[in-house]
């Protein structure tokens, strides 16, 4: 007796195949469906945080962070103690590094600055939360603008006033927020980045080299600035 073997046929393969291609198909376009709103959510934290920082100088006439009447909020309230700016109207830290954290002793504007603006209602969190975190783990933080972005001579984006970084930007989102938001030039216009030394969620927006052009390599991570 004749012994046929078995196997697939090639219409078998072909459906096989197909389905394949569809899965993964589904799954690219489910990844970039992820990374589109990730970007959406940077873009969205620029936005409202900007629109958070105005709201509060409309009603009492000084920036949060650097607001000399925070006396104004009851102790009852958990008001951490010490977290009284100095007027100067500017968000620092006495020239230094702003240091991002969440520890409710530190006593830097750029970290009173949350307090104070969840303190009057424009953002939701604990008072001693410290800076929120972006849609890629970074952090969220505003700080003064100059030559040197407060880190004692290391390359800055040159911005004056108030500024708002978000770190830990992948390059490829990088490029599309300020493409969106900008001219797609890292060093010049509303939106300014810079190269981050690592991928490391930094401390603080600091740490950070120059970058004359957006370095697509898939590993790269930059602090994305914007002028508030």
């Amino acid at each position: 007796m004749r012994k046929y073997q078995s196997g697939f046929t090639l219409v078998e393969i072909a459906i096989v195949l197909v389905i394949i291609g569809l899965l993964l198909g589904g799954v690219l376009k489910g990844q970039e469906l992820i990374n589109s709103a990730k970007i959406k959510n940077v873009i969205n934290d620029f936005t409202s945080t900007s629109a958070a920082i105005y709201g509060y100088q409309d009603r009492y006439k000084t920036l949060p962070g650097d607001d000399t009447g925070t006396a104004r909020w009851p102790a009852s309230t958990g008001f951490p103690a010490g977290l009284v700016g100095n007027g100067n109207s500017i968000i620092d830290n006495a020239g230094a590094a702003c240091a991002f954290t969440s520890n409710s002793g530190n006593t830097n504007e750029c970290y009173s600055i949350w307090v104070d603006l969840r303190q009057a209602g424009f953002i939701t969190g604990a008072l001693t939360s410290g800076p929120p975190q972006n849609a890629y783990g970074g952090i969220l933080g505003v700080q003064n603008g100059n030559d040197a972005l407060q880190t004692g001579g290391v390359a800055g984006t040159g911005f004056k006033g108030p500024i708002i970084c978000e770190t830990n930007i992948p390059d490829k989102a990088a490029i599309a927020i300020d493409n969106q938001l900008d001219d797609g030039n890292p060093q010049t216009g509303s939106v300014r980045s810079l190269l981050q030394a690592d991928a490391v969620t930094p401390a603080a927006v600091s740490g950070v080299a120059a970058s004359a052009n957006y370095l697509e390599t898939s590993t790269n991570y930059y602090t994305v600035c914007k002028a508030q």
